[in-house]
């Protein structure tokens, strides 16, 4: 049996700049963690010669070509495997569509059992690409690099995007003080709204390819936000990062009416209320989780959940995309 994980990420500055609407003109530049919340595949020999998929659904197919899950389907054509005989199934720890990466994560982690069962080594930026590829390009999701990534490489990590499709990775230099405050004070609560992020994108993606000004300018704002933010966590000023966080969640709004809503906005204010420093949703918009930057954690926790959302407590990363057991 060939078990594969790859962790799930929050962002931390300058999303939405990897999208390749953007970045082919302008080069993105944002900074992501992953967490330790994970997708797993498992894969083993089923001793029939039909492929059998579990996730959400049940598939059993003669070959992977007459699968419909739209990844798994391509990644197995990626890799110019039938998949006969094989029995696929993944388990996430966070459910789909709440804005913490999990479509790239499940890619790359699917990729990397794959590459397992053909005996193949590979490197976190040719997985991440590989994931990008079917996502982006076999799949034309309009949909970022930023998942496929982190979730390859792990850690609190720095990303830029190249025109061209280069991407430059390197750790966030941050002290470990600075890490482990940046990880007590960070929490995530569930909206209890799920959402898909190629619908909340496409808007930003068809506004970017056709020059749209204030959607260009909406994203230079943030990448320089990016840039402030790992200035700010590289010297340990977590207040200033904070604040950022504030500020481009007030600029992200302005991308979509469908970024954020009564019901969100309401919690976001009472967050603030009850003793965040700052904080913004994560990932596309829409749904999924609140993020929030809080040194009095008892106070927010309390008003929260009182309002009904749950927390998932989170520490970091730093394996990324791995086989468990192979």
């Amino acid at each position: 049996m060939i078990i594969a994980r790859s962790p799930l990420r929050i962002s931390l500055g300058g999303g939405g700049t990897d999208l390749p609407s953007y970045y082919e003109k302008f080069g993105g530049f944002l900074i992501a963690g992953a967490i330790d919340k994970y997708v797993y595949i498992t894969l083993h020999e089923n001793f029939t010669p039909d492929l059998l998929l579990k996730y959400s659904r049940i598939e059993r197919v003669e070959d992977a070509t007459k699968v419909e899950h739209p990844i798994i389907r391509e990644a197995f054509a990626a890799l110019e495997m039938n998949g006969r005989g094989l029995e696929v199934a993944s388990m996430a720890d966070i459910p789909a569509g709440t804005g913490l990466g999990s479509s790239g994560s499940f890619t790359t982690a699917l990729l990397k059992a794959l590459h397992a069962q053909k005996k193949d080594l590979i490197h976190p930026a040719e997985l991440a690409e590989q994931a990008c590829d079917i996502e982006l390009n076999r799949l034309k999701e309009p949909i970022g690099k930023q998942d496929q990534y982190i979730a390859a490489y792990g850690g609190l990590t720095c990303f830029k995007f190249l025109p061209g499709g280069k991407v430059e990775a390197w750790p966030l230099k941050v002290s470990d003080e600075t890490r482990d405050n940046l990880e007590d004070n960070l929490l995530l609560f569930f909206t209890g709204y799920s959402r898909s992020a190629s619908a909340i994108l496409k808007e930003q993606d068809v506004k970017s390819k056709s020059d749209d000004k204030s959607m260009i300018e909406n994203l230079h704002f943030v990448k320089d936000l990016g840039l402030q933010s790992q200035a700010a966590l590289e010297r340990g000023d977590l207040h200033e990062f904070a604040r950022l966080m504030d500020v481009h969640w007030q600029r992200k709004k302005q991308r979509s009416g469908g970024m954020s809503n009564p019901k969100i906005n309401e919690w976001y204010d009472l967050a603030l209320a009850s003793g965040a420093l700052g904080g913004k949703l994560i990932g596309a918009g829409g749904g999924g989780f609140l993020m929030f930057y809080a040194e009095d954690k008892a106070k927010l926790r309390h008003a929260l959940r009182t309002a009904g959302l749950k927390e998932v407590r989170f520490r970091f990363d730093f394996e990324g995309t791995k086989l468990v057991i192979s």
